[in-house]
């Protein structure tokens, strides 16, 4: 699926662009992913688990989501960079169908800027026009309560944990919290 161009302003003023990446996006793309990777705990794949990712391997997975029916994919461009990205999946099985998956990841130097609330807000309605989505989920690590009071105020909800998901390289765990969110 493909997100047509918008602008939006930041909340220091800068004008920002959501949409789909294209091809010629995917080493820039991939830097995003393994930046915001590196400065949090807060993401499910560390930055080591990107290391083996090539640039022609984002450049299929780009590819594939421009010819997907079922996933939108949503890049934020600050300056002509890529600050962050979110995207969403609709399920397609004969008892998932009326579900859909949200992730988000941004750099540091972007939060506290609007950029995610901007980005939930296009996934929320993508959603809605989403023929049968009835149910928005997502997965969170517990602690991360910046990402939670964004998803809060988009009325997710969180349904259940799973206690010590993710094991830290320093040995300590992380509780994964599992969200919805009722359409």
């Amino acid at each position: 699926m493909i997100f047509e161009e918008k602008k939006i302003v930041l909340k220091n003023g800068v004008e920002a662009i959501l949409k789909t990446p294209e091809i010629e996006d995917a080493e820039m793309l991939l830097n995003s992913i393994k930046t915001s990777s590196g400065e949090t705990e807060f993401l499910s794949r560390t930055i080591e688990a990107w290391e083996s990712v090539t640039v022609e391997s984002e450049e299929k997975f780009i590819l594939n989501v421009h010819e997907s029916q079922n996933t939108l994919f949503i890049a934020c461009y600050v300056d002509g960079a890529i600050a962050g990205n979110c995207d969403i999946t609709f399920k397609t099985g004969s008892k998932t169908s009326h579900r859909a998956t949200v992730g988000i990841a941004l750099q540091k130097k972007y939060w506290n800027m609007g950029i995610g609330s901007a980005m939930f807000r296009e996934l929320i309605k993508a959603a809605n026009e989403h023929e049968g989505t009835e149910i928005i989920d997502l997965e969170m690590i517990e602690g991360n309560n910046r990402a939670k009071a964004l998803y809060g105020k988009f009325g997710f909800e969180a349904v259940s944990v799973k206690p010590n998901f993710f094991k830290l390289k320093d040995g300590s765990y992380q509780n994964l919290v599992y969200m919805q969110k009722y359409l």
